[in-house]
């Protein structure tokens, strides 16, 4: 299987690529130059494979939560490759992404994208025995005080919410913490990983259902909401 990743969610910039056996990747802290550097490193991967866009039998994409316009990015340009290429899509939760940055044990894992306007993007997981992700509740949007999380007796925090809210998140997990990371972003290393499965089991999609997840619909506070 020859298969190109996409994740532009957050401030990280990642494409990888599934060449057989191998999986090879490019990520960098690109702020505002998505668009710039995403197809510039798909390219460099696709030469490193020696192989050109149309050997390609499918695209993944992380699908968001996270900023808008990354997301945005990212599926259209998923959308178009695959249409081009006539392969199909699978989208990728970009919180699973993250969550699998996460250490390999017996923990369960939050993970927590910054959403800006005091709000942070979360979801729980856990590790199944086969070292598969099972999710433990739902995507959601929120504030750091206000989260909810499953019971676990271990957790491990990843992403730039605990960055941003480490004080209200570890009031939540408490004694219970056992690793904390808010360097961490969502890479297409792990959506490539993730989408290998859900196209073995058959549920990739034709390009124009491959649709982005925002959980809200709100891009900026007013300037009442800013205490202008």
């Amino acid at each position: 299987m020859n298969l190109l990743a996409i994740e532009t969610a957050t401030e990280a910039c990642s494409v990888a690529l599934v060449h057989g056996e191998t999986l090879v990747a490019r990520s960098e802290l690109a702020p505002r130059r998505h668009a710039e550097r995403v197809l510039p490193m798909a390219d460099e991967l696709l030469a490193e494979a020696g192989i050109g866009r149309h050997a390609l039998d499918g695209i993944a994409v992380g699908r968001g939560p996270g900023a808008f316009t990354g997301v945005r990015l990212a599926i259209s340009l998923a959308q178009g490759m695959a249409m081009a290429l006539d392969v199909p899509v699978v989208t990728v939760s970009s919180l699973a992404a993250l969550a699998l940055e996460a250490p390999e044990d017996d923990a369960a894992i939050l993970a927590v994208i910054d959403a800006r306007m005091g709000e942070i993007y979360a979801a729980s997981y856990r590790r199944d025995h086969d070292g598969s992700l099972v999710a433990m509740d739902d995507e959601r949007v929120c504030t750091a005080e206000s989260l909810s999380l499953p019971q676990a007796s271990a957790w491990h925090v990843v992403g730039s919410g605990w960055g941003t809210y480490a004080d209200a998140l570890g009031r939540h997990v408490g004694n219970a913490l056992r690793s904390a990371d808010g360097h961490c972003y969502p890479q297409a290393r792990h959506v490539a990983t993730l989408a290998v499965g859900e196209f073995k089991a058959g549920r990739a999609l034709a390009p124009e259902l491959a649709l982005p997840v925002y959980l809200r619909d709100k891009v900026a506070l007013t300037l009442a909401e800013q205490g202008r």
